[in-house]
């Protein structure tokens, strides 16, 4: 299953999976390698534990990306705030996360 000298389970459907406390060799925090975590690893056929926690998976992920940038603009339908990810034109109008899901349900 892992490959780990103190990881001795031999994967099968009947296999039982126990959360486990890793640590990450960037932070040097603990993590909990849940019983979840390691179905999912064992059914993608993955080999090796997690070597880093969630936070440093997502930073070393999420480097070199610039923050997404937001918009304010006024929504069309009830006239309150709508937080965007592009710039607004005046030739179309923007709504709000609840007036856009209200609409889509309408629609659909």
């Amino acid at each position: 299953m892992f490959q780990d000298e103190n990881y001795a389970a031999v994967e099968n459907e009947n296999t039982e999976y126990v959360d486990e406390t890793l640590v990450c060799k960037d932070c040097g925090n603990e993590f909990v390698f849940t019983a979840g975590e390691q179905r999912f690893y064992a059914e993608k056929g993955f080999l090796n534990k997690p070597k880093a926690c969630k936070a440093c998976r997502d930073a070393k992920k999420n480097a070199g990306k610039a923050p997404r940038e937001y918009f304010t603009a006024v929504c069309a339908d009830c006239g309150g705030e709508a937080k965007i990810t592009f710039q607004p034109s005046n030739d179309r109008p923007v709504y709000c996360s609840a007036c856009f899901e209200n609409r889509k349900k309408a629609q659909g």
